[in-house]
């Protein structure tokens, strides 16, 4: 028997957490993206600046972001980020982490140290979103089972195989992922699965995800989908970062067909329009 198939733990949570709320909506929940990194892909540096960054984690929420993802540590999928420090994440965190969580919606902490989560735990965030599943960090997993918050699991790998089957890959890696959160005690239904898209892959392997996310409905947990800005759209259409708007909002509508119940983006606004449209269209 598969993981797929295998409880993690079916205790009932005692209290409505953060992703049941995300989820209760009926409709895919969008994650807002604010990096307070100097180095990150897409937009490094440009929120490095507190104000700043509180005031775009601010228009974010007003344009209808249900949660936001806060990172301080470059988790750029194509390399090149310098390692940071848990001493340097916690300060590039501190100043606005604490006015994020008085925006009222659920707060996403971004990173692979157990330190740096607990830190943020401890003051408001509610969801920790592993790049590494719970592999990196040996603490992550017991600190996730003992403080019964959402955790999201995202493929990732070392390096680049352009020969890889990358379904079976994701499969494989979320089974390992699954087997350390059985073994920490982590609730089921505080589980998300994110398949990585960009990440140890390449541009024809994420959009390979992307077209079969479908078969990862079979382990039974909400699937996240972060497309945002990433390469493997110059592929399709030669862009750069900031220019790739069109094809993530591609990208995030066919995840969406094939189960993808929270979406990661940059773009907000033009995110919730177009999920909201493409409803509308569906149902007319």
């Amino acid at each position: 028997m598969t993981l797929a198939s295998r409880s993690v733990s079916t205790a009932p949570a005692q209290a409505p957490h953060a992703l049941t709320r995300l989820l209760a909506a009926g409709r895919p929940a969008v994650m807002g993206i604010l990096n307070v990194t100097p180095d990150s892909f897409s937009d490094g540096g440009q929120f490095i600046d507190p104000q700043v960054a509180l005031a775009h984690a601010r228009q974010m929420v007003e344009d209808g972001a249900d949660v936001l993802d806060i990172g301080a540590e470059s988790t750029r999928p194509y390399g090149g980020a310098t390692p940071v420090s848990r001493d340097d994440e916690l300060a590039r965190l501190s100043p606005v982490l604490p006015e994020a969580v008085a925006l009222g919606v659920p707060i996403s902490i971004d990173t692979i140290k157990a330190e740096v989560a607990a830190w943020a735990l401890d003051r408001g965030a509610s969801i920790i979103n592993d790049v590494w599943g719970l592999q990196r960090d040996p603490g992550m997993a017991p600190l996730v089972a003992r403080r019964g918050v959402p955790i999201i699991i995202m493929h990732n790998r070392e390096s680049v195989d352009p020969a890889l089957d990358i379904m079976a890959d994701i499969a494989a890696f979320f089974e390992r992922s699954l087997a350390i959160a059985e073994r920490a005690g982590i609730s089921r239904d505080r589980i998300v699965l994110d398949p990585g898209i960009g990440f140890g892959k390449t541009p024809e392997q994420s959009m390979t995800a992307i077209a079969r996310l479908d078969r990862l409905k079979a382990f039974g947990l909400p699937l996240l989908v972060g497309a945002s800005r990433k390469r493997f759209i110059a592929t399709v259409t030669p862009s750069e970062p900031r220019q790739r708007l069109g094809g993530s909002i591609a990208a995030h509508l066919l995840a969406v067909q094939s189960g993808a119940a929270i979406i990661r983006t940059h773009d907000v606004a033009e995110t919730v329009q177009a999920l909201h449209v493409a409803a509308a269209i569906g149902e007319a």
